[in-house]
């Protein structure tokens, strides 16, 4: 009672109008703490500054597209459009969660955060070169909020106002609560479109005419679900701002499509494009021990980094009736046998996820604090015991293949919720045959469920595979018809808002929300919001790791594996800079070095 009485006075004193009033403009927001460069900085230190403008860069993605408007729920989106449109804020890299003046050049905010102002640059334009004003960043908010795919929706809900407030000022006023994070969420996640562009047009509607928007890069080329080509703007009104110094080199970026990943590699070793990041440990074991790489004109390399590796697992959806009762889901598990898997699909490349923020302080391990019984306290009778008196460890085999241990239990939990096996099949409480369709984009993760496929079998349950393109994958997944998806749950090192949209009930039910899984669960809507309103680091860490805890012992997915670096294998002409950021790749800051572009032209290599 005394916690909460010092707490509902420290709340009252922070809603007095002395306390909302004081602000002053500064040039970066930081979630906590101080900011790591100071108002005089000149460019983010893990960028090369004199580094070379030009030359052209080939990527690949996989699939199709039918749209260049990234921020509606129709359609699929053209890879790397993202690099025309900005934001009032850019993040830095080495740095949990700050950002520094983009089209803003200051913002200000009070010691509660309950409203933030943002001061826009008066040499910010659109690529026609029109100013960017206050009236296309209101445009922007009520736009996607009313108009975009759900996931903004969500977002921006606590969002109760948005005014002009000066010749270039616009003020957010938030909803009453506690919400820190909101004033660095509209800073970098809200995309600044222009208003006088969708006078007249459809913004839900899918389209391949190019947005006019303020980038470093326009659309230069489209060929409709085949390839994209961005090219550099040449006077981009933010190239010599500190956050864009030695970013942004390259003079053109295209990107290529290709019907799967295996069609992909083998254009790359035929230099059909330039760069590729491996997420396929088989490929990265045995596809490129090729000519290319010996002799130095491609390079193969893995660098490492400080970014949380989130939570990638077999997500149930819980929306289905054969997923609700938790014992199930849990069982299920047991069909995973990662050890085996690792030794003989994966080289023994990968570590066994057991947390939703791994790789990082936010992890939940061992027992509880104290600080986290805090939380978790009020709670006790809602939730499974386990919570309280284990550390959550996914099942583990000897790697032999024989899991037979493994598979008792499940059948044991099975029987426990009512599901018994009848004629070899696994049958429910009311005679239901229990029947699995694993759905996936990608057709090299059938490799990786077929063994789970058979573990199931052995159950008693009917499991299949479907492989559908992105398309349909992408429409069978915002509509959650699905029965188990291969999805990933990324996070950051400074989780907040995502994770309503992420476990939330709110948004369980919303067509496109990112609460895959369909979690409507009230504790976990309680964690999240402590989670969101935590006000220092340490306190924002102890809500984490109690939130990871519920999350685990909740069964709903089976966490699959991470890696900590980054799989990289390219043509041998890139220059970069001497400092890798701690939270990114940072490829916007690697350039074409002529030197080397020229050794390949004579079919030379050369050392890195």
């Amino acid at each position: 009672m005394r916690l909460l009485a010092t707490l509902a006075a420290a709340l009252l004193l922070a809603a007095t109008p002395a306390a909302r009033a004081s602000a002053e403009p500064q040039h970066g927001l930081a979630m906590h703490g101080d900011l790591k460069y100071p108002p005089t900085f000149k460019h983010f230190d893990y960028v090369e500054p004199g580094a070379p403008k030009g030359g052209s860069v080939r990527l690949a993605a996989v699939g199709t597209f039918d749209t260049l408007n990234p921020y509606i729920l129709k359609g699929t989106a053209a890879a790397g459009i993202g690099l025309t449109f900005e934001t009032l804020m850019e993040p830095s890299s080495d740095e949990a969660f700050s950002m520094y003046g983009l089209i803003a050049e200051s913002a200000e905010m009070p010691p509660d955060r309950a409203w933030v102002a943002f001061h826009l640059r008066a040499i910010a334009r659109w690529h026609d070169g029109s100013p960017i004003e206050p009236e296309d960043v209101i445009f922007s908010l009520e736009t996607l909020k009313t108009k975009g795919h759900p996931f903004y929706r969500a977002y921006y809900k606590d969002v109760t106002k948005v005014e002009k407030t000066g010749t270039r000022t616009v003020r957010f006023t938030f909803a009453p609560g506690v919400n820190r994070e909101l004033p660095l969420i509209i800073g970098n996640g809200l995309p600044i479109l222009p208003r006088k562009y969708f006078q007249g047009r459809e913004f839900e509607q899918t389209t391949l005419e190019p947005i006019l928007a303020s980038g470093p890069y326009r659309v230069a080329t489209v060929d409709a679900g085949r390839s994209i080509a961005f090219a550099r703007v040449p006077d981009y009104w933010g190239r010599d701002l500190p956050v864009n110094v030695g970013r942004h080199n390259f003079g053109e970026m295209r990107y290529e499509y290709y019907r799967d990943s295996n069609v992909a590699i083998e254009a790359l070793k035929a230099r059909q494009f330039d760069f590729r990041q491996e997420n396929q440990a088989k490929t990265w074991a045995t596809a490129y021990d090729i000519a290319q790489v010996k002799d130095g004109r491609m390079v193969k390399e893995e660098i490492g980094h400080e970014l949380p590796t989130g939570m990638q697992a077999f997500a149930f959806n819980l929306r289905r009736d054969k997923f609700q009762d938790r014992r199930v889901r849990q069982a299920l598990g047991y069909a995973f046998d990662f050890e085996w898997t690792n030794k003989n699909l994966f080289f023994g490349q990968y570590t066994r996820t057991r947390s939703f923020f791994s790789n990082s302080e936010l992890a939940s391990s061992g027992l509880p604090s104290k600080e986290e019984l805090v939380l978790l306290e009020p709670f006790r009778k809602q939730l499974p015991e386990e919570v309280f008196v284990r550390e959550y460890v996914p099942p583990a085999t000897d790697g032999s293949g024989n899991n037979r241990e493994q598979l008792r239990e499940a059948r044991r939990l099975l029987e426990e919720a009512g599901w018994k096996v009848k004629d070899g099949k696994l049958a429910g409480p009311k005679g239901e045959p229990m029947a699995i369709e694993f759905l996936i984009a990608e057709q090299a993760f059938e490799r990786i469920i077929a063994p789970v496929k058979q573990n199931l079998g052995r159950l008693g349950i009917e499991a299949s595979i479907r492989v559908v393109d992105t398309a349909q994958f992408q429409r069978r997944s915002d509509t959650f018809d699905f029965d188990v998806v291969v999805e990933t749950f990324g996070q950051s090192l400074s989780p907040g808002n995502e994770q309503h949209d992420f476990w939330s009930s709110e948004v369980a039910d919303v067509e496109g929300s990112r609460n895959t899984i369909g979690i409507g669960d009230p504790v976990v809507d309680a964690l999240v919001a402590k989670v969101i309103a935590a006000p220092t680091r340490p306190e924002l860490i102890t809500a984490t790791r109690a939130l990871d805890r519920v999350l685990l012992w909740g069964h709903y997915l089976i966490p699959q594996f991470h890696i900590r670096t980054f799989r990289l294998i390219y043509w041998n002409r890139f220059g970069r800079p001497a400092r890798v950021p701690k939270y990114s790749l940072g490829f916007d800051g690697w350039w074409v070095d002529a030197a080397r572009d020229q050794a390949l032209a004579r079919g030379e290599g050369t050392a890195r």
